[in-house]
């Protein structure tokens, strides 16, 4: 494990859990930027410094790359897509194993609220080292592509039509299935808003989806909820009000149509513990929650 990320996890011990749900609200544009930094600099008053906090609580990419571009096991290229429902053409990062001999199952990596960024692409490097023909789609191509930081992409994704970015990942699924050294098994992972996806596609095509995990993902829309069938492994973070307060309705719904789900909810942790670029990121239940990930597309689309 990176040793920048491990020490960065011991220098938030000290931060307090209101600093982590204000970074949450900023994230999904609850508050702006101005309203985030005037509330943590009142923690600063308290003895912690604005460099402690920002850094801690504002991801660092360079700190988080678990598999390089150049690992030698995987091809890395961009792929464009038709997406004719969607912004006419999508783009996305696609990670192959080099030493493929045999067709393999392909898994569709959805980014956050914020465009294509250097965790995402790393997920997709990790998939393919597991043996997985991963592709990582970025919603933001018809505006040029992740900008090279989160709120530029954050605002640039706000802009843009949701349903068109909904149509362009269900196109990315279809052009990813189809891919010459697919098994025809499609799976799906997602965070926070790729988690939505995950769930969105789980209801729309369920019969194309073979696996979803959605990390702290909010459901598809009640109307499209009667169509999951799954499977699903639906992964939640216990200290994560605003998504956890939407599970009890969704897991009853669930149940009543006989969806194939499992769910776990990892206690102690934020929003975004996945992502070890941030202090958010809890590594014990990170390599828990992924060690999951990979069981379950192991067993469902092999």
């Amino acid at each position: 494990m990176n040793q920048n990320v491990e020490s960065q996890s011991v220098q938030t011990r000290s931060i307090p859990q209101e600093a982590f749900d204000w970074y949450d609200e900023y994230a999904h544009g609850l508050i702006d930027r101005r309203e985030f930094m005037a509330r943590l600099s009142g923690l600063a008053v308290v003895g912690l410094t604005m460099t402690t906090l920002t850094s801690a609580l504002i991801p660092n990419y360079a700190k988080a790359e678990q598999v390089s571009f150049n690992d030698p096991s995987i091809k890395a290229t961009y792929e464009t897509f038709p997406s004719p429902k969607g912004h006419g053409e999508g783009r996305g990062y696609l990670v192959v194993p080099t030493q493929l001999k045999d067709n393999a199952p392909v898994v569709l990596v959805v980014h956050e609220n914020r465009g294509l960024n250097p965790y995402i692409k790393d997920v997709a490097r990790r998939l393919a080292t597991a043996g997985f023909i991963a592709f990582a789609p970025d919603a933001l191509h018809s505006l040029g592509g992740y900008p090279g930081n989160d709120d530029e992409g954050r605002a640039m994704q706000k802009s843009l039509s949701r349903d068109k970015i909904e149509e362009d990942f269900i196109a990315a699924a279809n052009f990813l299935k189809s891919h010459e050294k697919s098994n025809g098994k499609l799976g799906a992972v997602g965070f926070c808003f790729g988690g939505y996806i995950v769930n969105m596609l789980a209801a729309v095509i369920p019969d194309q989806l073979n696996a979803g995990v959605p990390f702290y993902g909010t459901p598809a829309a009640p109307d499209l909820r009667k169509n999951v069938k799954g499977p699903l492994l639906i992964q939640f973070a216990g200290i994560d009000k605003r998504v956890n307060a939407t599970w009890p309705d969704y897991e009853a719904e669930l149940k009543e149509i006989g969806a194939d789900y499992t769910a776990y909810i990892y206690e102690g942790v934020n929003h975004g513990f996945h992502n070890d670029s941030t202090g958010r990121y809890a590594k014990e239940e990170a390599e828990l929650a992924w060690a999951r990930t990979l069981e379950f597309f192991s067993n469902k689309l092999s």
